[in-house]
């Protein structure tokens, strides 16, 4: 069947059956809006594996009928899937405005956080590791010193060399070759 080349060919073809596609699809589903649509995807298959239709196997109008089983099978399962998914929420308190401003936060905050451990990369490790220790896991500078085996006040100008470090790449120079103004 020639309906890809042909224009005149496939109107031809879709006017001799549209009507009995219409009603096979009818029958099987009850809105409107979806049995329209379905139809239009039936005779875009349809087009689309033209090639394939065997006049030795069967008349035009079965073999369509294939074709819109199979359109309206695929219809039915994605409406069953989405079926499935709206059961599942259902009964759940969907997201305010509030949650939204708080989820808006949390990523705003994840993104500094990402930033700082980029930027930490960069650091000597010596001055990372004292960092690491007081800022993540809540060490004093004493205790880091202790647990990395360096004198306090070591520690503490490694600290400050590694925050002044980040306080430049957090300057607004910084910020704005990053894209975020």
């Amino acid at each position: 069947m020639r309906l890809n080349d042909d224009p005149a060919a496939f109107e031809a073809f879709y006017r001799r059956h549209v009507d009995a596609v219409m009603k096979f699809v009818v029958r099987r589903v009850s809105d409107p809006h979806l049995a329209a649509d379905l139809t239009a995807d039936i005779f875009l298959a349809a087009l689309d594996s033209a090639h394939t239709y065997a006049p030795g196997r069967g008349s035009e109008l079965a073999w369509l009928y294939g074709i819109a089983r199979n359109v309206v099978s695929a219809q039915h399962r994605k409406a069953a899937v989405e079926a499935r998914a709206t059961s599942r929420v259902a009964g759940r308190r969907l997201m305010d405005d509030d949650d939204l401003t708080r989820m808006e936060e949390r990523i705003d905050a994840e993104r500094r956080m990402r930033n700082a451990l980029k930027a930490m990369q960069g650091l000597p490790e010596s001055e990372r590791a004292v960092l690491e220790l007081v800022a993540i896991d809540q060490l004093t500078v004493t205790e880091a010193a202790k647990a990395l085996g360096i004198r306090h006040v070591t520690a503490r100008v490694r600290l400050h060399r590694a925050r002044r470090a980040l306080e430049n790449v957090a300057s607004p120079s910084a910020v704005y070759q990053e894209g975020r103004i």
